[in-house]
């Protein structure tokens, strides 16, 4: 009964009509004041701004005109060795001595460079086209060293001009002494086979360990050069290793990508 007395009691009451009414305490006003200006700047952001985002590959560090592999013109036994591994040679030098049904015959280097590996040895019966040597095209000692980075076809598109790279070598300890620090020289727009790999690289295993999941872009990276320290090229620490660096060396890459504007993937 003391409800239904109150409920009459309040239908015959007027409006109130002239009292003030509350839309929002200053607190839900703050709130309201930051989301806004919060959800302005992340439009700003979405139009103007831009993400950067990176692409990891494996890489060797090779001198710029790469390697070759030196062949046996022909069948025969070895009876000689004649050059050795990590020694420079000039064009048309010895290698090798092999005696064939006709004579002996000497196997010769096509162009000057280093020998990096030597497959034959003093008493191996090889054939036409065995794979005897493998040498580097450098033709002084202080040629610069590069770093070939094989990227995987669908982001060769997105690496830009002179971009960023890092290298994690695999020499050295990268918690000590950081990473090598370079730029992307040329990119080869066309896909690698193993076999153009393991020519230019003068390593038939690479060829196949580059191609396993697919045909990739070679990127020349131009290391950063600084005189300071021990190797001769710029590190994220201050020194870098005590030691050179050696053509031949594994590393993996990252490559900072051509930069994206947030709308393109926020927006559907």
């Amino acid at each position: 009964m003391q409800f239904r007395q109150q409920a009459l009691a309040k239908l015959q009451s007027p409006e109130e009509l002239d009292l003030p009414v509350r839309f929002a305490r200053p607190q839900g006003w703050l709130v309201l004041s930051v989301t806004v200006v919060v959800m302005a700047a992340a439009s700003v952001w979405a139009v103007t701004g831009s993400v950067a985002s990176t692409v990891s590959a494996p890489a060797v560090l090779t001198h710029g005109q790469g390697s070759y592999i030196l062949q046996s013109p022909v069948a025969g036994q070895v009876t000689a060795v004649l050059a050795e591994q990590g020694r420079r040679l000039p064009a048309n030098a010895p290698v090798l001595k092999v005696r064939t049904a006709k004579g002996e015959t000497v196997v010769r280097t096509v162009a000057a460079g280093r020998v990096t590996a030597l497959a034959a040895t003093i008493g191996q019966i090889i054939s036409t086209g065995t794979n005897v040597a493998a040498v580097e095209k450098v033709a002084h000692d202080k040629d610069a060293l590069y770093a070939t980075v094989y990227v995987p076809a669908e982001n060769a598109a997105s690496i830009p001009d002179k971009a960023a790279v890092d290298l994690t070598v695999s020499s050295v300890p990268t918690q000590e002494y950081g990473v090598l620090r370079g730029h992307v020289k040329s990119v080869d727009r066309s896909a690698q086979s193993a076999q153009q790999i393991a020519a230019f690289l003068g390593d038939n295993q690479l060829g196949e360990q580059f191609t396993k999941d697919g045909r990739p872009v070679a990127v020349l990276v131009r290391l950063d050069k600084e005189s300071s320290t021990k190797s001769g090229y710029k590190w994220s620490s201050a020194d870098g290793p005590p030691f050179s660096l050696t053509s031949m060396t594994m590393a993996e890459a990252s490559i900072e990508l051509a930069d994206e504007r947030p709308v393109d993937w926020l927006l559907p």
